[in-house]
């Protein structure tokens, strides 16, 4: 047993067992998190029951999903108002998404198993998919075209199905008309009023120059006048052809409710759906989620500006980050006189790495917001004032932030990357009468690019997860307008955006419906885990590549 003390045979095991384990608790949360998160997208079966609670003069008919179940302590249920025989220990009960909301004010409600009778599976319950009050429940009893009845039963089914299509093409094209052509529009609307108010503020130019110019920007928001004439029209005509059909549904509590077409987004009957039909039905809601835009408090519809806007933030901030660190490691290491001052920098940027990074935040909230934007605003954009413009939280604000919170992390990776050359690859580039400079840049410098890129991976998994810093430098709710558009010049630096990491609290601790939203925090939260394994992935594959490349006596 001494020798194997002495061998160090424990110490080995033991960090082989840490790094099981750590592999394991990472691998189980991942798991954890893709299991919740993709399995919301599936078609869950709808159940149909009677819940007839003691003292009820009649039983309740209830038709929903069966979100989750959990096993209680009968003592507690009895403390919740629920009676339970004495001689019962535990009780079960289900939480049911029974949706209606617009029609019982609660679609999450828990029932108890010992209370439900007459279970089934009606093949011909119809869900649907809604843009507002989410999802509803019920069985299709009437098709509806301009408030008449035209068919009931299976022909009011077929002619449903059909025209459901048509409607869905048709809002389509509304939400390109008013997201896309309109916002176009209103784009260059903005840009001449802008450029309208400058005319009338610059005094260098004489009254006969102002009045030709203003003529010209009247002219141009004349043929805009124009195209938003048109485009309103186009879209009145369409909502009108939408607005047409509806369909009456049948409640649990057998009310008739009438819901029009254009508030349906999808519509499906699990219960009678094959195998192959849920396939289909589960990747078309995948698809929905990563292409679609918000709605119902982040609660339901998709997380696209989300992931917009932390790609183009993790991009912007990488760039920003890379070279200031890189020329920052490159001065400290071989440049600067080597003493205390330079000790005191390093030991600076050290305890920077630690600094909490709300603090960040609030630094750049007064320092890149309010002072540096406020000047942009006074010096470029003055005819756009008291409204700012790069005075506010904006994603350039947001980046830059962030690039500083991890501008430590690129400054040491480099250096230990610079300090892992042996000098004698410097001298030998000396004595064949390179410079300094050349010898740093030549050969130096790239073959310290693992260590560099290493640092960049390191900056993008942390700033892709921050979220406080966020808050207070450009994330939002809810954004209007992507960052990334068609209008010039195409990257609108001083617009704010959404982020995932933000979009998962708002979601899960800010939702009015909690239920509704926690496996849309998991689903979001497995998008943001993916993308930034993709975001390091790439960074790790130029890495290797470029150790490939210059691989050295140091490798």
């Amino acid at each position: 047993m001494k020798d194997w003390f002495k061998k160090g045979s424990p110490w080995i095991w033991l960090s082989g067992g840490a790094v099981t384990i750590s592999m394991v608790m990472v691998l189980g949360l991942v798991l954890m998190i893709a299991y919740n998160g993709l399995s919301h997208f599936w078609p869950k079966p709808v159940l149909e029951f009677e819940y007839q609670l003691e003292g009820q003069a009649s039983a309740e008919r209830v038709i929903g999903e069966i979100s989750r179940s959990e096993t209680m302590t009968a003592a507690a249920m009895r403390e919740a108002g629920f009676h339970v025989p004495e001689d019962q220990a535990v009780v079960v009960r289900h939480l049911i998404k029974r949706g209606n909301r617009d029609v019982t004010g609660q679609d999450f409600v828990w029932y108890l198993e010992d209370f439900m009778s007459n279970k089934r599976f009606p093949e011909d319950i119809l869900v649907l998919e809604r843009l507002q009050w989410g999802d509803f429940y019920g069985f299709l009893r009437e098709f509806v075209i301009d408030g008449e009845v035209v068919t009931i039963g299976d022909d009011a089914r077929r002619a449903f199905e059909n025209t459901l299509q048509e409607t869905s093409q048709l809002v389509r094209e509304i939400n390109v008309i008013e997201r896309v052509n309109i916002g176009d529009v209103n784009f260059r609307m903005e840009q001449l009023r802008r450029q309208l108010r400058g005319l009338q503020l610059n005094e260098t130019i004489s009254d006969e120059q102002r009045a030709v110019l203003e003529a010209e920007v009247a002219e141009s928001r004349a043929d805009l006048d124009a195209q938003y004439a048109e485009l309103e029209q186009r879209r009145n005509e369409l909502r009108r052809e939408v607005s047409r059909y509806a369909i009456t549904m049948e409640t649990m509590g057998g009310q008739m409710r009438r819901i029009p077409l254009n508030n349906i987004v999808h519509a499906w009957r699990p219960n009678e759906m094959s195998f192959f039909q849920k396939v289909g039905h589960y990747g078309r809601s995948f698809w929905d989620f990563v292409s679609g835009y918000p709605r119902e408090a982040n609660t339901e519809g998709g997380i696209l500006p989300a992931i917009y806007g932390t790609v183009l933030m993790v991009l912007i901030m990488s760039v920003v980050v890379t070279p200031f660190g890189v020329l920052a490691a490159i001065y400290l290491r071989e440049y600067a006189k080597q003493g205390p001052l330079t000790q005191l920098i390093r030991i600076s940027v050290n305890n920077l790495a630690g600094v909490p990074s709300i603090v960040f935040g609030v630094f750049g909230l007064g320092f890149f917001v309010y002072f540096l934007g406020g000047n942009i605003d006074q010096m470029f954009y003055s005819e756009t004032l008291p409204s700012p413009t790069f005075g506010s939280p904006a994603l350039i604000w947001a980046s830059l932030t962030l690039a500083l919170l991890t501008l430590p992390v690129v400054i040491v990776s480099t250096e230990e990357g610079l300090s892992r050359i042996p000098r004698s690859i410097r001298d030998g580039s000396l004595a064949l009468g390179a410079t300094k400079a050349e010898t740093l840049w030549r050969t130096v410098v790239p073959l310290a690019a693992p260590a560099m890129m290493t640092g960049l991976i390191l900056a993008v998994a942390r700033a892709a997860g921050e979220v406080a810093p966020l808050m207070l430098v450009g994330v939002v709710k809810m954004a209007p307008s992507l960052p990334l558009d068609g209008n010039y010049p195409f990257l609108h630096l001083d617009r704010a955006f959404m982020h995932l990491g933000f979009h998962i609290f708002d979601v899960g601790f800010q939702s009015p419906n909690v239920e509704a939203g926690r496996p849309l925090v998991y689903a979001t939260a497995m998008v943001l885990v993916f993308l930034i394994v993709i975001l390091n992935l790439t960074a790790m594959v130029i890495r290797n590549r470029l150790r490939e490349k210059y691989r050295s006596e140091s490798d």
